[in-house]
């Protein structure tokens, strides 16, 4: 079960190399192709990377232009801001 700070394991996180994160953020791409939930992908990446900015250059690095604007098209309710910050 989460704690009350709700982190999605950022703390773990923390102590990941770059590398890892990296990898790990691959690793969810290629789960956001297979149907992994647009606001799971977006949120994760984000808990991993560090920062918005970070989680959006993984993010740009591994997904193509057509992926990200698709993405862009099917994001609804409170993930819009989320997904553009992220993938525009």
């Amino acid at each position: 079960m989460l704690d009350s700070s709700n982190d999605l394991g950022a703390h773990l996180f923390k102590t990941w190399t770059e590398q890892q994160r990296c990898e790990e953020i691959e690793k969810l791409v290629q789960g956001y192709r297979n149907g992994v939930p647009l606001g799971i992908l977006c949120k994760m990446a984000e808990t991993i990377a560090g920062s918005r900015k970070t989680a959006k250059k993984y993010l740009k690095k591994y997904m193509t232009e057509s992926e990200r604007t698709a993405a862009l098209g099917s994001a609804t309710g409170g993930m819009i801001p989320l997904v553009k910050s992220l993938l525009k």
